[in-house]
């Protein structure tokens, strides 16, 4: 089966680290035979030279057209000397072609890749996220789009959107999980050198006007849960390991993370349990038991919760052989 098509959008004043995040997240994805999971097309309008917001040019070799044939489309974000982007002006070309890809194509953006997608109208009366810098001016120019300044990336289907600039792989790892199933995802950022999830929104990377006054970290806490996730975790067996008052750790731990120590832990016990799921045959109880659920029915709810699938239908797709990129919608 020929790998899943990405074609690259990049605009004057691209920024380099967005485009060389989904260059290179996408072509380090493998299967279990090191075979390519997607192919890259970098393109720009009329095939031209693109002048990046760090000074140099990026040669693309391949237009607009690319966009047609593509499964998915990604906008890498914007900066000088294209400010007029960030203003809300966009090339009528631009925003035709990206209104007609999103007609059969997953349509990406990363960092300020989200005013392009804005501009074209593909975000109107839908969630998306953009850095948070630039979040206020987004939220004034596009007002019906539903704006979360406070994650990582938001998935609506078949458009997705990302935070600023290393957020960009945290959305490229979740696409190429959700593509190809949580190994293909781990084999990615085991090859980029790099976690293959991150706790949290950007909320925990916004300046603050007071610094933390004390360098303790819940780290040690996080580490020692990972390796009881099979095991009753409350807060003050949690505090414990982190040598903090209950309440210390509560505040500390969100400073961190950008979430509760319960919606953490509820996090990696779902990423514990595809991972069983995808990689062993063990019965969907014994799942559950392995990965802190306790019972098949605490699984199953808490996957339709933050998955949309039972249990059985992930495994199921994830370890049918052929398994290829699907339209999201």
């Amino acid at each position: 089966m020929e790998p899943h098509l990405i074609a690259v959008l990049v605009l004057d004043g691209v920024v380099p680290f967005d485009l060389g995040t989904a260059t290179q997240l996408f072509g380090a994805a493998r299967d279990d035979r090191e075979r390519p999971l997607y192919r890259i097309r970098v393109c720009s309008p009329d095939a031209r030279p693109v002048q990046a917001s760090a000074g140099f040019r990026i040669l693309t070799g391949h237009g607009l057209e690319e966009l047609d044939r593509a499964g998915t489309v990604v906008v890498p974000g914007v900066h000088d000397p294209n400010e007029a982007i960030l203003r809300g002006t966009l090339d009528p070309a631009i925003g035709t072609a990206l209104t007609r890809a999103a007609r059969t194509a997953r349509i990406m953006s990363i960092c300020t890749g989200a005013f392009v997608l804005a501009a074209a109208g593909l975000l109107d009366d839908r969630p998306a996220t953009t850095h948070w810098r630039y979040a206020e001016r987004f939220r004034t120019m596009f007002p019906r789009v539903g704006l979360d300044p406070d994650v990582l990336f938001v998935d609506d289907g078949d458009v997705l959107t990302s935070a600023g600039v290393g957020a960009g792989v945290d959305l490229c790892l979740h696409v190429i999980r959700g593509d190809h199933g949580t190994e293909a995802g781990n084999r990615t950022a085991r090859r980029c050198v790099m976690p293959p999830w991150r706790p949290g929104g950007q909320s925990q990377y916004i300046e603050r006007p007071v610094p933390s006054v004390s360098g303790a970290s819940t780290a040690p806490a996080r580490e020692w849960a990972l390796a009881h996730l099979d095991e009753r975790l409350d807060l003050r067996s949690l505090a414990a390991q982190a040598r903090m008052s209950v309440r210390t750790f509560t505040r500390r731990f969100r400073e961190e993370t950008g979430v509760s120590p319960g919606r953490w832990i509820a996090r990696q016990r779902v990423e514990r349990a595809r991972h069983l799921l995808e990689s062993t045959d063990l019965p969907v109880d014994l799942v559950a038991r392995h990965s802190g659920f306790g019972t098949g029915a605490a699984l199953r709810q808490q996957m339709a919760a933050v998955l949309g699938v039972a249990p059985s239908a992930y495994r199921g797709t994830f370890r049918s052989a052929g398994h290829a990129p699907a339209r999201r919608g």
